[in-house]
């Protein structure tokens, strides 16, 4: 059965009765709807969903791919236990800027391993094995980061990868951006990789989740 659409009221009424936002995470979001490019934030159920994610896995260490304010890594370290660390990989100094100032400020820098180079060197370098993987970063090396990542990945992790109806163009025919047609094949392939489950959730602009077998 599809689910009610969501209109600008029920998606308030979800955050206000299904997420349990610090203040950080809220001053955070608010500072980032400013910028130019504040669109790339994830939401606050979004983040929930992460947080959900990371505890039920009993994660202790995590890999972000795509950084930009420091939401979704706020989310996930506020989830680790003390020991816990989340790797995250972004180009950007001046947006991570920001991230650094929150991930402090909620007392959660400590887990959180910033490396500011192309996320696919970063990747390459880590060694060990990992129970959660958030991809959300540029959408022609998706199947790449998706790639790098289920190898880290121990079975029964779980690879989350954001923005895959970007905004319903997946179904458009006519849109033949890269990111769109990136994002489409990429879709197709998980759809079709075994050594997954997978499910796409509707939540934000899409999450694909994909455990590992």
């Amino acid at each position: 059965m599809r689910g009610p659409d969501l209109t600008a009221a029920l998606y308030d009424y979800i955050v206000a009765t299904g997420t349990r936002e610090t203040r950080e995470q809220r001053e955070l979001r608010a500072e980032t709807r400013k910028l130019a490019h504040g669109g790339m934030q994830i939401g606050p159920d979004q983040g929930a969903l992460l947080q959900v994610l990371v505890r039920m896995l009993r994660a202790k260490r995590c890999i972000e791919v795509g950084t930009f304010t420091g939401y979704s890594a706020l989310s996930v370290a506020l989830a680790l236990p003390r020991d816990g660390k989340i790797v995250c990989c972004d180009v950007s100094e001046e947006w991570t800027a920001i991230a650094r100032r929150y991930w402090k400020k909620a007392g959660v820098a400590a887990k959180i391993d910033l490396r500011i180079a192309p996320a696919l060197d970063t990747l390459a370098k880590l060694r060990g094995r990992y129970d959660f993987a958030f991809i959300d970063a540029d959408k022609p090396n998706y199947t790449k980061y998706y790639e790098r990542c289920l190898e880290l990945l121990r079975k029964g992790g779980v690879v989350a990868v954001d923005n895959t109806l970007w905004g319903g163009s997946v179904i458009d025919s006519s849109d033949r951006s890269e990111s769109t047609v990136a994002l489409r094949e990429f879709n197709k392939r998980v759809a079709k990789d075994r050594r997954v489950d997978i499910a796409l959730v509707p939540v934000g602009d899409g999450l694909t989740l994909a455990v590992k077998r």
